[in-house]
């Protein structure tokens, strides 16, 4: 059985509950554990269980294999079970069994000892083992066996050999006396000598060769120990030996071990396990005399056991003598001393225990006093008194809710950020180019059927075109409505009629419109003509009201209008008011009609649940996994270019030592020359007041021509030495310009990588680039997918232009509940304190930063000293130039676009006096469009 921390694991019984459950409601439902045959009552109990078996803390208890789980513990004791019943002899098993029944011993390596020494020289019939004949070895099976009675008498031997009704002579098995252990061993050897049994043995094959093994000697081998082979001879024990992998200490402590077991009481027997008993006739009820005896020597070692104990009491106090005045007043005195150091013991004791106390208490108020080390848990921190005089934030900006386009409608805002997201960052397997995101709206509120918008007819196209290679149902909506038509009428429920269009109606509308939708051609060069058809008729085969429930209302928008449609201007920029909700339409239109007066959160709904299932298209798969290899070899790239900017550097560090040096050493040569000479120059003038004959004069002459010609020289090497070093300065600031130059690429070269790995890194998964002390998600969603932050020239990108922040998650929700029942505080009135009542954003809200100033006022409010709002200030300060640039850019292009209806002068006007073609959203084009879509 496993064993866990050395305990063996006990199976878990049912409850009495559970019991009695059996006859009170036979058919209640319960929790089956089919690998231990465990029951439980509920599924917290299961699920601890199955919790506890797959820990990887388990035993097995035959091999001491550890690390395991519970069952592979028990498959690995099973599995050497199974090879260690294989390779021991199965002859010997009864005999083996029936020896260590009942026994009493200590140690399990006792009764292995004791089995061992008695059955090493005792055979059974049928048993395989090796014989030895002058050297050669032979493997035989035991055929038969003759007591020690027979042991004078060959002829009766011999008499026996044909007889094939028994193995033995006798009725009663052999080394039934050798084989009880409860006989001493002399006795039993004196009463069952194995060495007086003879066996007629079967000799089967030559064993194998093994004078490669080391230590053994090859024995040549003739035609007649061959010929030997087959024959049935009369041998001893002397002769014959067993095969050590099934039969030695180890394979037979193995073998009991697994068959036995034993109590935990004192002096309790082993005892072989029912099943193995049953299987070979080991008798399992304990006979009246062994328990007597059993019982005998669990008492003996009980009253041993509680006779030491009494002995570690010490000897029973004997009849004392009367004593002596003398002999008292010692005594007295020695109680004196005795209880003087006893109370000296006990005051020294309680000072000890004061001192540690004291010592406790000064480490406690030490552990308080001990400075926090920062970054810390955000929630941790409050914002200290000097902190407010220095003028930081204590509420955050508020950021704004009524910018964000479509966020009337819960999950519309959401769902048009993914669609537009998924739309940009996948651009590239889609064939669509780059758009920002409020083109993107503005083209969902575009509402003029006269003006077709391109941007809406190139993204519909592409997705259709994608979803054309994604697995779909033939006719799924037509089959979900009729399904959901036949639910109302087995429910006894009316049916229901949207925008006054029965099921029926709208079955019957849809059925020829879009069935080729997956084979017509939606040209580029022809502005995707029939893309709505189209799309309706991909709606038809990839949508369901499981997966789409909105499908039935979206449909009816798509192919019924109203009798007498609404009065619009033909040419408004602003949508024109949509299909009211409550309005009846019943007259069947073409989808290209329809289209423009759907409102823009239907439009929002198709796209979003499009853009869900091209998620799983062989296109998307494989552009993500290319992007996996990409950000493989970006990493790569940046290691290397880290690697060179550092050697780079570290031999600008060199060479900028070196010229320092150079130029020390050169200050300091100058002015000894200089001091040189003026000394001369003294010296010569010395010594021209002193000369006075003119022979003086002419040899001061010639040493004045020689000391002159010496400084020149001298100067001309100094001058050449100059030169020289000079031009080693300048060869030394060219090589420190050329490095510069090389680190100044590389770190552009970085700035690239990282743009490059944030364009790759956001096609694979989209993460906020960081959460605030309350878990507020922010987001920038610029410069992912195919979208660039950097346009030719360096002119700043952007997709969005703005910092968005959405609530925290539900997770990070209960997050913020259990630090605040920890800490005992109330975490609403400290976001209510610190982020504005309005605000507090929920799981679901939205909100934005648009203005440069609101930013810099939110990333001053940002405590560094926290984990997560450093890892914020910390990504917001890495992208801090093309964040503001792209805010900067969208800011201008809102302004100007704002202007251009004034000085716009057309002969197409609309009712509102410009040219809604103009338009930033009407004037994109797809550059990545193929040609032949």
């Amino acid at each position: 059985m496993p064993t866990c921390r050395r305990k063996r694991v006990v199976l878990t019984e049912p409850s009495d509950a559970l019991l009695q459950a059996v006859q009170s409601d036979p058919s209640k439902l319960v929790f089956y554990l089919e690998q231990t045959g465990e029951i439980f009552e509920t599924y917290e109990a299961y699920a601890a269980r199955m919790s506890f078996y797959r820990l990887k803390q388990f035993q097995c208890e035959v091999t001491g294999k550890s690390g395991l789980d519970y069952f592979q513990a028990v498959e690995s004791e099973r599995q050497e079970a199974r090879t260690l019943h294989s390779r021991f002899s199965e002859p010997l098993k009864p005999a083996v069994l029936k020896a260590v029944q009942w026994q009493v011993m200590g140690r399990l390596d006792h009764l292995v000892e004791a089995v061992y020494e008695r059955f090493k020289d005792r055979y059974f019939p049928g048993e395989r083992v090796l014989v030895d004949l002058s050297g050669v070895k032979y493997y035989a099976r035991v055929e038969k066996v003759y007591p020690p009675k027979y042991n004078a008498d060959a002829k009766a031997r011999d008499a026996h050999m044909d007889a094939s009704s028994s193995s033995t002579l006798d009725d009663d098995p052999p080394h039934v006396i050798g084989g009880d252990l409860k006989i001493p061993a002399k006795d039993a050897f004196a009463k069952d000598n194995p060495t007086l049994y003879y066996y007629w043995v079967h000799l089967t094959e030559l064993e194998r060769d093994k004078s490669h093994e080391k230590g053994k000697s090859s024995t040549k081998i003739t035609d007649s120990d061959k010929r030997l082979v087959g024959s049935l001879i009369e041998v001893q024990c002397g002769m014959m030996s067993r095969d050590r992998l099934s039969f030695s200490k180890s394979i037979l402590r193995r073998f009991i071990r697994d068959c036995v077991d034993r109590e935990a009481a004192v002096a309790s027997p082993w005892t072989v396990k029912a099943p193995i008993a049953k299987r070979y006739g080991v008798d399992s009820v304990m006979p009246e005399e062994t328990r007597q005896g059993v019982e005998n020597i669990k008492k003996g070692e009980i009253d041993k056991r509680k006779k030491i104990w009494e002995d570690k009491d010490g000897p029973p106090t004997k009849k004392q003598k009367k004593m002596t005045a003398a002999q008292e007043d010692r005594v007295r005195a020695l109680a004196t001393a005795a209880e003087k150091r006893e109370r000296e013991a006990r005051e020294k004791a309680d000072k000890q225990r004061l001192a540690k106390e004291e010592a406790e208490r000064i480490a406690a108020e030490k552990k308080k006093k001990k400075p926090v080390r920062y970054p810390t848990e955000d929630l941790d921190i409050r914002m200290a008194d000097k902190d407010r005089k220095a003028g930081m934030r204590v509420t955050r900006p508020l950021a704004n809710r009524a910018c964000l386009p479509f966020n009337d409608s819960s999950g519309s805002f959401e769902a048009f950020l993914m669609t537009w997201n998924f739309l940009v960052v996948y651009g590239q397997p889609l064939h669509l180019s780059v758009f920002s995101l409020d083109e993107f709206e503005n083209a969902l509120r575009h509402s003029v059927a006269d003006q077709p918008c391109p941007l809406l007819a190139e993204v519909h196209s592409t997705l259709i075109y994608n979803l054309r290679t994604v697995s779909f149902v033939r006719h799924s909506a037509l089959l979900s409505l009729l399904k959901q038509n036949e639910d109302w009428e087995k429910s006894s429920l009316p049916e229901v009629n949207v925008l006054g269009i029965s099921t029926d109606q709208l079955v019957a509308a849809m059925a020829d419109v879009g069935n080729n939708w997956e084979r017509v051609p939606l040209r580029h060069s022809e502005g995707r003509e029939g893309w709505e058809d189209a799309l309706v008729g991909c709606l038809k085969d990839h949508a369901n009201i499981p997966n789409f429930p909105r499908l039935q209302e979206i449909l009816t928008k798509l192919l019924f209008a109203p009798s007498a449609p609404p009065e619009q201007a033909s040419g408004s920029r602003a949508p024109t008011p949509p299909d009211n909700v409550e309005s009846v339409l019943n007259s069947v239109s073409p989808p290209n009609d329809r289209y423009y007066s759907l409102p823009p959160e239907d439009r929002i709904a198709i796209l979003s649940f499009m853009c869900n299932l091209a998620i799983s298209s062989k296109a998307i798969h494989a552009h993500m996994e290319s992007c996996e290899e990409q950000l493989t070899a970006l990493r790569k790239e940046k290691i290397e270019v880290n690697r060179m900017k550092k050697q780079y550097q570290e031999e600008m560090g060199v060479l900028l030592g070196e010229t320092k040096e150079e130029n020390h050493s050169a200050a300091n040569g100058n002015g000894e020359d200089i001091v040189m000479q003026d000394s001369s120059e003294l010296s010569d003038v010395s010594e021209g007041g002193s000369e006075s004959t003119s022979a003086a004069g002419k040899k001061s002459a010639r040493q004045k021509d020689l000391r002159l010609k010496i400084h020149t020289i001298a100067h001309s090497k100094e001058r050449e030495a100059a030169r020289a070093k000079q031009a080693s300065q300048k060869q030394a600031m060219a090589e420190h310009r050329r490095l510069d130059e090389e680190v100044n690429k590389l770190e552009r070269r970085l700035e690239s990588i990282e743009r490059e790995f944030r364009k790759l890194l956001g096609a694979v998964r989209v993460k906020p680039i960081g959460r605030d002390r309350f878990y507020n998600r922010i987001w920038w969603f610029d410069g992912m997918g195919s979208a660039s932050l950097v346009g030719s020239g360096g002119i700043a990108l952007y997709g969005t232009g703005r910092l968005f922040i959405q609530g925290p998650s539900e997770f990070d929700v209960q997050q913020l509940a259990k630090k605040a029942a920890e800490d005992n505080e109330d975490i609403v009135a400290r976001r209510k304190e610190e982020e504005g009542e309005e605000g507090m954003l929920g799981s679901q809200d939205w909100a934005v930063y648009t203005e440069l100033e609101e930013l810099e006022a939110f990333v001053s409010w940002l405590n560094p000293k926290g984990h997560r709002e450093l890892a914020l200030k910390t990504a917001l300060t890495k992208w801090w130039v093309h964040i503001t640039a792209g805010m900067r850019k969208r800011m201008a292009d809102l302004n100007n676009n704002a202007k251009l209806p004034d000085a716009r002068r057309s002969s197409r006007k609309t009712a509102l006096g410009y040219d809604l073609s103009r338009d930033p959203y009407m004037l994109w084009t797809n550059r990545r469009a193929v040609n032949s879509s």
